[in-house]
């Protein structure tokens, strides 16, 4: 059933990104056997997709290179793999957690826009005109005068088929494939004379072959690489959470990155585009009773056999009829993205901010450059979150050896102890909010301020090193002192790497207790000693 619905899909992805319908096809071969080998997801099925077409053109476009030359497919496959590979050997799936839901939202409903533009010329044809996809829409919807009838007849015929067996539950996986097949039939009987796959590439009827790169291109394509493979990643960093392993087993990002660089660097030798994680083949895989990885596996291999028997039968197919169903893709991306798009506007103005940004920049901007915006996009609006989260709180005994939180106080009172709770992530962006709940220090006499540090991350940022110095230094003007409680031995280690421990004095440090709560009653312990003794072993009057 997979290798089946690989025929249209692959073939008509391959089309939106200028690409032979050829290399689309043998997309779902060698990748979807070493992909569904080595894959932690056993699931999931590593192919072309719409995202990883468009962003390849982009690329080969950006670079200056002919998309049609089997050498350039090879070269910016194998190098996306390598990229792909790098970052699972040193496990940098946790990178793509900080690519954000808004921001993926607006690139893919970008992405969407990108589909049915690339396609207008095959399904109604003509050929829009603009600087960018949503000129190029207005001007194609401006134009109907100008759509050429057949052409336009085939391809919404092609979509209404499609409409009727996606509406039949038994056929809806397999409704793409239902709508070539009747329709191409439909014109072959009638003759329309509307342009073939055949007119535009020969489809051989034999197994995709070794083709070497072309290694000269190597230096143009190195950051189009990059934004190849955080774009196949980032799409099947959302397949293991949506389909499990039917074993139970635990997915693993950093695997996953693996399997799809060594599908990469063994399907660019063997004709194959780009590809990744494709959530659309995986769920046809999963509606049609996949269990194992060997289901992956035998889609490519059932493909490449359908290549090697039908292939002529394929170049009839009219390319108005691959024009319709990627207008279907393209709409039905839009409308799946639908909850995302109002959970994001729900959320808060600047995920909504974020959103929009990515999807106009994509409409707008080649997409290698687009995912690295939205990348350091996503990394901006994590900082302005957490910096946002970080707070200091007061924390009071209770009476029953327990303690409450409170709104830290406005002063700190003299001749006393008072505990606050630092929480954040000891980021610089967010010591104003830190610095604002702060008590003011002036009178402070004798006065000892706990601050605990345990919800801090081990190593610090310098800034906050900086700054617990500096209140340091003040309360120590003032007659106080500082303590800080919790420790763990590598924020100790920064501390006293930093020479803050000198300021602070070697009892001004409380380490970590595995006992909730014993260092927070060591300190208060120390600073209540501290006060009655009234003076200061490691900080002489």
């Amino acid at each position: 059933m997979t290798g089946l619905f690989s025929i249209p899909e692959g073939m008509a992805y391959a089309s939106i990104g200028g690409f032979n319908p050829v290399a689309g096809l043998f997309s779902g071969v060698v990748p979807a056997i070493v992909g569904s080998l080595t894959a932690r997801t056993v699931l999931m099925v590593t192919t072309l997709t719409s995202a990883i077409a468009l962003t390849a053109q982009s690329v080969l476009d950006e670079a200056g290179l002919d998309p049609l030359d089997p050498g350039n497919v090879a070269l910016i496959s194998v190098m996306a793999g390598v990229v792909m590979l790098l970052m699972g050997l040193l496990r940098f799936g946790v990178v793509l957690s900080f690519v954000s839901n808004a921001v993926m939202t607006g690139f893919s409903t970008g992405i969407a826009v990108q589909i049915i533009t690339g396609v207008l010329q095959d399904a109604t044809g003509y050929q829009p005109q603009g600087h960018n996809r949503l000129a190029r829409l207005y001007d194609w919807l401006a134009h109907v005068g100008s759509w050429d009838l057949a052409t336009t007849l085939v391809a919404a015929v092609t979509i209404g088929v499609w409409a009727l067996a996606h509406a039949v539950p038994r056929l809806r996986a397999v409704a793409l494939l239902v709508a070539m097949v009747l329709v191409s039939v439909g014109v072959a009987l009638l003759g329309t004379g509307v342009d073939l796959v055949g007119s535009i590439a020969d489809i051989p009827s034999a197994l995709p072959h070794f083709t070497a790169p072309h290694w000269s291109a190597l230096p143009t394509l190195a950051g189009g690489a990059l934004s190849i493979a955080l774009v196949a990643l980032a799409q099947a960093a959302g397949i293991s959470p949506t389909v499990p392993n039917p074993d139970g087993s635990k997915p693993d990002m950093n695997r996953d990155f693996t399997a799809q660089g060594l599908a990469n660097l063994a399907g660019g030798l063997f004709q194959a585009l780009p590809t990744g994680g494709s959530l659309s083949r995986t769920g046809v895989a999963v509606a049609a009773g996949a269990r194992t990885r060997w289901a992956g596996v035998f889609s490519g291999v059932w493909l490449a056999l359908i290549v090697l028997t039908l292939a002529p039968v394929a170049e009839r197919i009219p390319m108005p009829v691959i024009g319709g169903l990627i207008l279907v893709v393209g709409g039905e991306l839009i409308w799946g993205k639908r909850h995302d798009i109002l959970l994001v506007v729900r959320t808060s103005w600047t995920s909504t901010a974020a959103m929009v940004l990515t999807f106009v920049l994509t409409t707008q901007l080649a997409l290698q450059q687009t995912i690295i915006i939205g990348a350091v996009l996503s990394l901006l609006l994590y900082c302005v979150q957490a910096a946002r989260q970080a707070r200091l709180r007061a924390v009071l005994p209770t009476g029953d050896g327990r303690w409450r939180t409170a709104p830290p106080p406005s002063r700190l009172p003299a001749g006393e102890v008072t505990v606050l709770e630092y929480t954040g992530i000891s980021l610089f962006a967010e010591l104003p909010h830190i610095q604002a709940d702060w008590p003011d220090t002036a009178g402070a006499e004798r006065a000892v301020l706990v601050l605990t540090v345990s919800g801090l991350p081990d190593v610090p940022s310098s800034a906050v090193i900086k700054w617990l110095g500096r209140r340091s230094d003040e309360l120590e003007r003032q007659g106080g002192r500082l303590v800080l409680a919790g420790a763990t031995p590598a924020f100790e280690h920064v501390i006293r790497a930093t020479g803050l421990i000198g300021r602070l004095g070697e009892d001004g440090v409380v380490p970590a207790d595995p006992v909730l709560g014993a260092s927070l009653q060591e300190a208060v312990g120390r600073g209540e000693r501290w006060i009655a003794e009234g003076r200061d072993p490691d900080h002489p009057p």
